[in-house]
């Protein structure tokens, strides 16, 4: 790290530095933080909450409870407690954390609301860091599990096998399920039930600028053309279908880009580009090992030296603009990963309608 230009990190508004620490008892960094925040001056009066935490006054002290899902417990604790020894030690209060695997409350208390609110800004720092290590369990889809969509792609399957067989990479194990076919707006970490709700509450906040942009109706799209994501197209991992609004507009992509800064805003997502790119994936050198793998995150994630990379190049001249349908979108779903539902969809945790 840069000492002159250390990495920074945002949670609540207020900035902080992070130093990195290497430990032995994590396979990755365990990191410490530094507050660089607001002066004194500018710090919360005794009587308010200190940022998304209320800080209650008992008869022994001061008290704050944070929610916080069991696990990350491990991460707060450290190696035989050492981690929350010196968080102890460092702020002069008590830190309680329910036992591993049983959801609750991470308890702080001490005899000074400042040591409190200290020891607060620590563990979300923490909990934040290590939160963001955690492989993705949701993602915001758009479905294009439409029946026409999904014959159109077996059709682009069937030519491509028929044709491209003889070309690097090229056979049946790295083409999309169609049962699964969607566009991904963003991913997001939801680590126990109390989560899910919360982002499915954070989803219906969205409801009426949808409604805005759709003017309550389906939007009705076309799914024509393929696009490679890499530079080569002799050497291609993600080979997807473009999906337009019929009328030309750039409806869709409103929505998205409002559905990820809301949703970065709110904390459960990491903004990585400055719009969402909208692709709908038909092959993948993912699925050749792993039928169910996603386009990033999670364990047993394959490395670039473990993908076998396909050749394109026929498949672009022959298919480039190949149609695949038209069909009228009507919803954005929170959907599970690595799940099924019963019409072969991810299995959805909740979902904002158009119309």
């Amino acid at each position: 790290m840069d000492i002159l230009r250390p990495s920074l990190i945002n949670i609540n508004g207020r900035i902080y530095r992070r130093n990195a620490v290497k430990e032995e008892h994590y396979e990755d960094e365990e990191e410490e933080f530094s507050y660089v925040g607001p002066p004194e001056s500018e710090a919360p009066a005794a009587d308010e909450a200190f940022d998304s935490h209320y800080i209650e006054q008992t008869e022994k002290g001061y008290r704050c409870a944070i929610d916080v899902p069991s696990v990350l417990y491990k991460y707060i604790i450290g190696k035989k407690g050492e981690t929350r020894k010196r968080l102890e030690s460092d702020t002069k209060t008590s830190i309680n954390i329910p036992k591993q695997g049983v959801e609750g409350q991470i308890v702080i208390t001490g005899t000074h609301r400042a040591a409190v609110s200290s020891a607060v800004t620590r563990v979300e720092v923490l909990i934040d860091s290590f939160r963001r290590k955690q492989p993705f369990t949701h993602f915001l889809s758009f479905g294009l599990n439409n029946p026409q969509i999904q014959e159109g792609f077996l059709r682009f399957k069937d030519g491509v096998l028929e044709q491209c067989s003889q070309d690097h990479g090229v056979d049946g194990s790295i083409f999309q399920n169609p049962d699964k076919l969607h566009l991904t707006i963003g991913t997001l970490a939801l680590l126990n039930e109390v989560e899910v709700t919360k982002a499915c509450e954070h989803l219906q906040e969205c409801k009426n600028f949808i409604k805005d942009i759709t003017e309550g109706k389906p939007l009705p799209l076309e799914v024509t053309g393929i696009e490679y994501m890499n530079d080569d197209p002799a050497m291609v991992d993600v080979l997807y279908a473009k999906v337009n609004v019929k009328d030309g507009s750039d409806k869709l992509q409103v929505i998205a880009d409002r559905l990820v800064e809301h949703f970065v805003s709110a904390g459960w997502m990491v903004r990585e580009w400055d719009r969402v790119k909208l692709h709908g994936t038909v092959m993948n050198t993912l699925f050749r090992k792993d039928s169910t793998a996603e386009d990033r995150g999670g364990p047993g994630r394959q490395t670039m030296r473990d993908r076998e990379s396909f050749d394109a190049r026929n498949i672009l001249k022959i298919f480039g603009a190949c149609r695949f349908g038209e069909f009228d979108l009507n919803a954005v779903q929170l959907s599970q990963r690595y799940s099924t539902d019963c019409t072969g969809y991810y299995t959805t945790a909740g979902s904002v309608s158009f119309s």
